[in-house]
């Protein structure tokens, strides 16, 4: 059962996973006539055009640096439109979304969007904690997250299991013919989460012991830029053997034009970087963190190594380097293995599933 009207609290519209999802989440809802509204803490930002785009208000509820003067302005906003769920789309969201909700008598959800082991250990765990256990009803992305959370003894009853989706129709594999250079394509912001400084000593030495000519592509922003540029300078891979592309708007054409997809990341929930790669028939080679092990299937769509194991996953794309048909059959198993579990058409059914437990 869908309610009339939704509204969400989103921390930031900026070019991320989670705001991409929160697109495709209104996307569906609109299309089955549900109202829909945004308050952000963010403005002026990537998704916030967007999400205009499709007739959705977006209000700005960030004006004040006081916690409690923010929520005072989300309730106001709430009072003149008051939906029937109020949403958070990021952790940190939730406690405004739980005061404001039960002010107003609403129904709320709140949401994790990674495996939460970080959080456990944050300095800030008592509010992530809190963050994790007041909303009634908990969206939660990775099905590691909720084993995590299992396990230290917390209760799992209110969590509900809100996988990622990829619109299958906007990313396809490509029809160029194969070339003689092999591109490893790697995608996030550059923060230490996702160790792109791993990427960057596999990549050197694949330069080295590789048959083919190999470059790779960065593709994101953020405050590691510098530090990997320089990391790259020395290990001689500037200027000819890899970009960093930035920020890029519509990825289709980055994957398109890739041969394998390379995440070197510490932790993760349920990436949308590696579901696109899948849908646009790329064979993913990961680190076995988060729900990564979940979607690529080990030997069958792409390869897993351990975190700190660089030498297994040079070793595994050096043969995917060198193998272009093994590349080719991995890549066809990721684009039908997404089509079934993780295309953008099984939204509604889920969200429905949702509002129930939201609404019971």
């Amino acid at each position: 059962m869908l309610p009339k009207e939704v509204c969400f609290l989103v921390g930031t519209l900026g070019q991320g996973g989670a705001e991409r999802q929160l697109f495709y989440i209104l996307s569906a809802l609109q299309r089955s006539g549900v109202r829909l509204r945004v308050l952000t803490l963010t403005r002026g930002e990537f998704w916030e055009n967007r999400i205009r785009e499709l007739n959705i208000h977006v209000t700005w509820v960030g004006q004040q640096e006081s916690k409690l003067m923010r929520l005072a302005c989300i309730i106001k906003a709430l009072r003149r439109h008051r939906p029937v769920v109020l949403q958070s789309q990021h952790l940190y969201t939730n406690l405004y979304v739980v005061a404001a909700a039960r002010a107003l008598g609403l129904r709320e959800v709140g949401a994790l969007r990674n495996d939460w082991v970080p959080q456990l250990w944050s300095k800030t765990r008592i509010t992530s904690r809190l963050n994790l256990r007041m909303p009634r009803v908990l969206a939660v992305n990775s099905k590691a997250a909720i084993r995590n959370i299992a396990a230290t003894g917390m209760p799992v009853e209110h969590l509900y299991f809100l996988p990622n989706v990829v619109d299958t129709d906007h990313f396809r594999p490509s029809t160029r013919p194969p070339a003689q250079t092999v591109r490893l394509l790697a995608i996030g912001r550059l923060v230490n989460q996702k160790r792109f400084d791993r990427f960057l000593s596999i990549l050197a030495r694949l330069r080295q012991e590789s048959t083919k000519t190999v470059k790779g592509v960065i593709v994101g922003a953020g405050p590691y830029r510098e530090r990997l540029e320089g990391q790259a300078v020395e290990l001689g891979l500037l200027p000819d053997a890899l970009e960093f592309k930035g920020s890029v708007q519509d990825l289709k054409p980055i994957y398109q034009d890739a041969d394998i997809l390379v995440s070197t990341s510490d932790y993760e929930g349920t990436p949308n970087v590696v579901l696109e790669a899948m849908a646009s028939g790329l064979p993913v080679v990961a680190t076995r963190v988060g729900d990564v092990p979940d979607i690529v299937r080990h030997g069958e769509t792409g390869y897993l190594s351990d975190p700190e194991d660089s030498q297994s996953m040079t070793d595994t794309l050096l043969t995917l380097i060198e193998q272009g048909e093994l590349r080719a059959e991995l890549g066809d198993r990721a684009r039908k293995y997404i089509e079934a579990n993780h295309s953008v058409t099984r939204l509604p059914g889920l969200l429905e599933d949702l509002y129930s437990e939201a609404l019971s």
